[in-house]
């Protein structure tokens, strides 16, 4: 069967089972809610069924005119088979993109593409169009509304009476954004407008007590809710001509207010004033939790006034209520006293402090004090010192002069000096891979950028597959086009973030992993007992992660606090050839220190690593290259079952 004919991109989104009978998982939803609000023809579905199954009974829950089949998971186009979805698949077959914020930002360029005058889809991208761009590696908003959410309210799905006492704390640290106060672009000048709006209403109240009329309660909408020029500007910005927008200057009186002294912004959505892409993430999700909530626990709605006042306000957005009764989701009101609403709940208030000052010690370094060499004498008197293993091929270079121009770096915009060290930096980890790799054997190219890497092993290891993973679509394009002209068969590309591969592979390669990048991508090897070659990069960038935290080792925990170890991260990056000779050369020391710590826990798994110097030293102030090898490994055969045991259980 082939996904790629006609104009049509396919999309490929998961059916799950419960109790017999096919689901619909929240990312599939989101996915099929956002193609209907966007009013998008540019892809044909596939549902995704694990076992044999019919998407007959999910009818009522995809959208009218939506061209729609069924396919089985050993059906799948390779690409799409090795990652989490939702995933498309591109007109070539050689072009995946994967995950969830990946996958509806896509869809959104397209239903600009088909029709560039819908103002509305374009805003949903936000300011610079930056909605869900970065990486859930990297931001913790990204990961709550990706991940956080969607997964807590399926594990409540599947277990509700169990939650009911205790609300999700991710749901809980929603409901906390939303009671701040917001910060957008021009802000002045909307809170100007918003007191020249708050004493008028003040001077033209009647003594009986009568209100603002922007606060009053709308049927169907709950009282209270102080939002209305918030409101106002947020749907103007869609372009709703039934919606005035603030046009009147501010009178002087108002103008010579300090900034300081005007009234805060109320968040209206969940990335503040304007409706985005995130509220449509969010809306599945929320609706199914409190369509749970209220049929077995009303009393829990009292927790979220926020979050309530924000799933009423989402409804009063032209074309969200049409697109959700498409997809099945009768969207209504909680039976529920709005205008009695308390506050977060003190266990609330408890709980999100408690998040917070987890979430300052993921991220906040503490302050450094004094140099490296307290910290280089305490390892060295425990028997721990930077070992670097020679170079095996010190002088092997690719025949950089009979390549096609395509390979080369000094195809685009990269200098003549920049473009000699990439080459000697790709001669140093080609000639690591080649004397790994196999005819047959998987090579993936994490973090791929343009794809120097991965486009050299493709032309030089002819007989083995290489995937380039990159996240970002701007060097993912760029990467294919010039495989396209090599006309490389023996490559494919995945615009994904790394958890979102789940393919086998035999080995794994990264030149200048930024920071923490490199321990993710050591990560993915050793779950897949996939062999590595790896240049780290960005060590001053590296900190404690959800997945792991630092020093890593065993031996260097026992011996460095996490202070002590930042320490090290910070003067690893002090080996810029500017700096004094002593001072690098406690930068390279630093360097293989960290790697060491790295090292050591690839070895429990049964590892042989090597840290060894890319020759020339020149080449890269950054000029470590991690080795990893497993011995005995079964490798490929392995990482495939893993991968059907956790797509059966997913």
């Amino acid at each position: 069967m082939k996904h790629t004919e006609g104009k049509h991109l396919s999309l490929f989104l998961d059916v799950c089972c419960q109790n017999e009978e096919p689901r619909l998982p929240l990312h599939t939803s989101i996915a099929l809610f956002l193609l209907s609000y966007c009013e998008c023809k540019s892809f044909k579905v596939f549902l995704v069924f694990t076992r044999p199954a019919s998407s007959q009974s999910l009818r009522s829950q995809l959208p009218e005119g939506l061209e729609v089949s069924d396919v089985q998971l050993e059906a799948l186009p390779q690409l799409v088979r090795g990652c989490r979805r939702p995933a498309v698949l591109d007109e070539t077959g050689m072009l995946c993109r994967a995950g969830l914020a990946v996958v509806l930002r896509h869809v959104i360029n397209k239903a600009l593409e088909a029709d560039p005058s819908r103002k509305d889809v374009l805003a949903l991208l936000g300011f610079k169009k930056t909605c869900l761009k970065a990486c859930a590696e990297v931001s913790k908003w990204t990961r709550l509304c990706e991940i956080g959410i969607p997964s807590a309210v399926e594990e409540h799905l599947k277990n509700p009476t169990d939650q009911y006492q205790q609300l999700p704390l991710s749901i809980l640290t929603l409901e906390r954004r939303l009671a701040e106060p917001v910060k957008v672009h021009n802000d002045d000048k909307i809170r100007r407008q918003k007191l020249q709006e708050q004493r008028r209403n003040e001077n033209n109240e009647s003594p009986e007590g009568k209100g603002n009329p922007d606060t009053e309660s709308e049927p169907g909408r709950p009282p209270q809710v102080s939002d209305g020029l918030e409101l106002r500007a947020a749907l103007a910005k869609l372009s709703v001509d039934s919606v005035p927008t603030m046009t009147t200057r501010e009178n002087s009186e108002i103008r010579k207010v300090k900034t300081t002294d005007l009234p805060p912004l109320q968040h209206v959505f969940a990335e503040g004033l304007y409706f985005t892409l995130t509220d449509l993430v969010l809306l599945p999700c929320i609706y199914q939790y409190l369509c749970s909530l209220q049929a077995q626990a009303a009393s829990s709605l009292h927790q979220l006034p926020h979050l309530l006042r924000w799933y009423s306000r989402v409804q009063e957005v032209p074309g969200v209520l049409r697109a959700a009764k498409e997809c099945g989701m009768a969207l209504s009101i909680p039976e529920v006293l709005m205008s009695s609403l308390p506050g977060p709940s003190a266990q609330d208030v408890q709980t999100s402090l408690l998040e917070l000052e987890e979430d300052q010690e993921m991220t906040a370094q503490p302050p450094f004090v004094g140099g490296p060499r307290p910290t280089l004498t305490k390892l060295q008197e425990s028997g721990i010192e930077a070992v670097f293993t020679p170079h095996p091929c010190p002088d092997w270079t690719l025949p950089w002069d009979s390549l096609p121009g395509a390979i080369s770096p000094t195809e685009g915009k990269m200098s003549n000096i920049r473009s000699v060290r990439k080459r000697q930096q790709l001669n140093n980890l080609v000639a690591m891979v080649t004397e790994l790799a196999r005819p047959g054997h998987t090579i993936v190219d994490f973090c791929s950028g343009t794809g120097h890497v991965g486009i050299v092993l493709a032309h030089t290891l002819p007989d083995c597959q290489v995937i380039l993973i990159e996240n970002k679509e701007e060097s993912l394009v760029r990467a294919q086009s010039r495989g396209a002209q090599l006309g490389l068969k023996n490559i494919g590309f995945i615009q994904a973030n790394l958890d979102y591969f789940t393919g086998p592979f035999h080995i794994g390669v990264a030149l200048h992993a930024c920071g923490v990048a490199t321990d993710m991508v050591m990560e993915h090897c050793i779950q897949a007992e996939a062999d590595f070659v790896i240049s780290p990069c960005c060590y001053g960038f590296i900190q404690n992660a959800i997945k792991f935290t630092f020093p890593k080792s065993k031996r260097f925990q026992e011996t460095l606090t996490h202070k002590e170890h930042m320490i090290l991260c910070r003067f690893a990056d002090q080996t810029a050839v500017q700096l004094h000779p002593e001072r690098r050369l406690i930068g390279k020391q630093c360097m293989g220190l960290v790697d060491l710590d790295r090292s050591w826990v690839a070895e429990t798994h049964g590892y042989s690593v090597q840290v060894m110097t890319m020759e020339p030293e020149s080449c890269s102030p950054k000029n470590n290259m991690l080795v990893g090898r497993l011995p005995h490994k079964s490798g490929l055969e392995v990482s495939a079952r893993q991968q059907e045991e956790a797509l059966v259980h997913n």
